[in-house]
């Protein structure tokens, strides 16, 4: 058994599954709101001692013994993968429909067709019916959305002119002074990070979407600025081509071992016979 070519697989298939997460940072590194992906990698042989003592057979067993394949313990795999959500830069627009969360950990909850999501993009518009939805059509959700079950919306003569540092809105019908609208942004924070799942038109899916507290008091909205991409590109351009370098290096191991040795093996034999 060729152990150096089974292990220079595994850790090719590692670099392709750390490109695909590099390729998607990079593609979205303009997108609003958008949080950069990470992959740990590690080895089969640190996962075994974190975990065999959970092991049904002791270690020295010969049935202990299936569970740690010697010829993959210094292969590179993907034991972990997670998000950073740290807050990225600030950009003003001057736009009164859009928002940026200025702290981390926070999100606003929309409506979609699979139910509550949560969302950093604050890039909100009016639809046609004067409900407040994000760009691709998906209704901004009030404070009190679980208990009334409304929607924010806006008469045809109200105009958002103030949203303040808490979420709470404003309008301004003509002739009369600047009136709350009775509305404000659910703003929460979910208990654990980790239980958010990515889910495209960057949305994150929580399970405990009924557990989520709207947060009165965050002093986090700014409006007129959306929150850009924390993508770092030089990191990410710096990490691809190491990644493809790696790449390289696995190719070049695997076919010395299926051409190199093979040939050597193959011409010794002759020789014997």
């Amino acid at each position: 058994m060729q152990s150096g070519y089974y292990s220079s697989a595994a850790g090719m298939v590692t670099q392709f599954n750390r490109l695909d997460t590099i390729a998607n940072n990079l593609a979205n590194v303009n997108t609003i709101g958008f949080k950069e992906d990470n992959l740990v990698v590690g080895d089969f042989s640190r996962l075994y001692k974190e975990a065999r003592d959970e092991l049904p057979n002791e270690n020295h067993s010969k049935e202990g013994a299936q569970f740690l394949n010697r010829a993959m313990t210094k292969a590179p795999q993907v034991v972990d993968e997670y998000t950073d959500f740290t807050v990225g830069n600030t950009q003003r627009t001057d736009n009164d429909m859009d928002f940026a969360l200025t702290k981390e950990g926070l999100f606003f909850l929309v409506k979609t067709p699979q139910g509550i999501r949560l969302t950093r993009d604050g890039s909100f518009t009016k639809d046609d019916e004067g409900r407040l939805v994000t760009k691709s059509g998906y209704e901004v959700l009030p404070e009190d959305y679980f208990e009334s079950g409304q929607n924010i919306i806006f008469n045809d003569d109200e105009n958002i002119i103030k949203v303040d540092k808490n979420g709470q809105m404003y309008t301004n019908i003509p002739n009369t002074a600047n009136l709350a609208v009775g509305s404000q942004l659910f703003i929460a924070q979910p208990e654990n990070m980790a239980f958010l799942k990515k889910e495209g038109d960057n949305l994150y899916r929580y399970e405990g979407n009924r557990d989520l507290k709207h947060l009165g008091d965050t002093q986090a909205v700014a409006q007129g600025f959306v929150e850009k991409s924390n993508v770092n590109a030089v990191k990410m351009m710096t990490q691809m081509i190491e990644t493809n370098r790696l790449v390289g290096m696995y190719q070049k191991a695997m076919d010395a071992q299926m051409n190199d040795m093979n040939t050597e093996a193959i011409n010794k034999l002759a020789k014997k016979a």
